[in-house]
């Protein structure tokens, strides 16, 4: 049985959905697992874990700060165990380069290169904006062609389907003797 620790940061909550249902999927699969938000619990990563999955979203073309800081300041711990990246974004939902472009920033950033990466889409979150955002990712929305542009409700696009394909993965790379791939 493995202990994965889960650190996330997420601005609106789409990746902390995401980062407590990998938490579930992995206590499913016989194996516990803590999802901790990076605001609350600091930037040290707690002795004791087999495995680190960390959640981060995009904002304006960057990893939260505070993920950026706590792989920066864990990075050899992180090279060292079974570890993955989880990075939420907007243009993970039909612009995978730039999606990808995000993840490359944060490699060079923070020095790190996850052996496992996920990329998922993340959510626009109108009901939860406030007037001046609400405008601005409508704005941003209608630009890219999209028609997702009514303001009274939300748009998930995360494919649950794809983050479960991803953390099983992950388990079956953690299953594996070190060294193999």
């Amino acid at each position: 049985m493995a202990n994965i620790y889960i650190p996330y940061g997420t601005v609106e909550g789409q990746t902390a959905q995401i980062a407590e249902y990998i938490a579930e999927l992995i206590r499913a699969h016989g194996h516990l697992a803590d999802a901790v938000d990076l605001k609350r619990s600091g930037d040290t990563l707690p002795a004791g874990y087999d495995g680190v999955i960390v959640a981060a979203s995009v904002h304006m073309g960057k990893h939260e700060g505070h993920v950026t800081d706590f792989v920066k300041k864990n990075r050899e711990e992180l090279e060292r165990l079974q570890s993955a990246l989880v990075s939420v974004s907007l243009a993970a939902h039909g612009d995978e380069q730039n999606a990808e472009g995000y993840v490359e920033k944060f490699e060079e950033e923070t020095g790190w290169r996850p052996a496992h990466v996920g990329l998922f889409a993340g959510a626009l979150l109108y009901t939860h904006y406030g007037f001046i955002k609400k405008r601005i990712m409508k704005k941003i929305a209608s630009d890219k062609g999209s028609l997702d542009t009514d303001t009274t409700r939300d748009y998930v696009y995360t494919e649950w389907d794809g983050v479960q394909r991803f953390t099983e993965d992950y388990l079956a790379r953690l299953a594996k003797p070190a060294g193999q791939k």
